[in-house]
Order: C-alpha cells, then structure tokens, then sequence
C-alpha cells in the first residue's frame, strides 16, 4: 500500500524531527488505527531507504502519525511511501 508524506509532526514552535504525517487515503480515524504498528519505508532518489514505524492516527480524517530511525530530508514531503 502506498501513501503520501503530508507533513512533519509540528507544534506553533517546534518541529519534531523524526515524526510525519502520512495520508494513505482512509476515510476515518478507525481505519487509520487499524494501520497502527505496520513498518514503512521512503525511498530516496539515490536508492537509500529510512525506514520508520506507524504509531498511531492523527486527527479524524484518516491521517496517521510515523516515527522513523532517522529524520527525512525536507525534500520527501509530498514524495510516496510504501507499507511493508
């Protein structure tokens, strides 16, 4: 299954480095809570995976929160990630 990176988790003034959000295209938080635990996995232009972990929804639209290993290049935003 593939999704979108939408945007770093963030408050008014802080960013959290190694937190995103990703839509997958569910419809509702219920569904969004069922993807949680699942392994996730970017995939830079030169080849290099960063692999990261969903941990929980964002949100009632069906957005979902991730935690990766290593924080993404702010180039990835809007790039597509894929469910392992």
């Amino acid at each position: 299954m593939k999704g979108i990176l939408v945007q770093f988790r963030r408050s008014r003034h802080r960013i959290k480095e190694k937190h995103y959000l990703f839509d997958f295209g569910l419809q509702n938080r219920a569904e969004a809570q069922k993807m949680k635990g699942k392994e996730i996995e970017w995939k830079s232009p030169a080849g290099k995976v960063i692999k990261g972990k969903i941990s929980d929804a964002h949100g009632n639209k069906g957005l979902v929160r991730a935690i990766f290993e290593k924080g993404l290049p702010g180039q990835a935003i809007t790039d597509e990630v894929e469910i392992k």
